[in-house]
């Protein structure tokens, strides 16, 4: 059964840095795509960053772009989601989840970790 599970979150003040860790078990990675997705309170719940076990391509939404890092450890089945320069606005439980080969949509999702930037 896959698990995700996320670590790292905490509290910060603007400016300052946080880095996500995401467990990952459970299947063969290989040919997947990971994805840190986040969800502030009263909000809907929006893509952060993607990375592809295989070649490692990342994309990331435009709000995170220049600030935030996805990356992968292959050998350890890990997910990282390095966040600088974190803004009051960052503040949501953010979460680590896989999209299959060839899925179209997200298919398993981690608890979630709480990050809060404060002003």
């Amino acid at each position: 059964q896959v698990q995700l599970v996320e670590s790292g979150g905490g509290l910060v003040q603007a400016g300052g840095s946080l880095k996500l860790s995401c467990a990952a078990s459970g299947r063969t990675f290989s040919s997947d795509t990971m994805g840190w997705f986040r969800q502030a309170p009263g909000k809907e719940r929006e893509f952060v960053a993607r990375i592809t076990w295989s070649s490692g391509t990342t994309y990331y939404a435009d709000s995170v772009k220049g600030r935030f890092t996805i990356s992968r450890d292959n050998a350890k089945n890990m997910v990282y989601l390095q966040m600088n320069s974190l803004k009051p606005e960052d503040t949501a439980v953010y979460y680590c989840a896989v999209r299959y080969y060839r899925s179209s949509s997200y298919n398993y999702w981690g608890q979630g970790t709480q990050v809060t930037v404060s002003s």
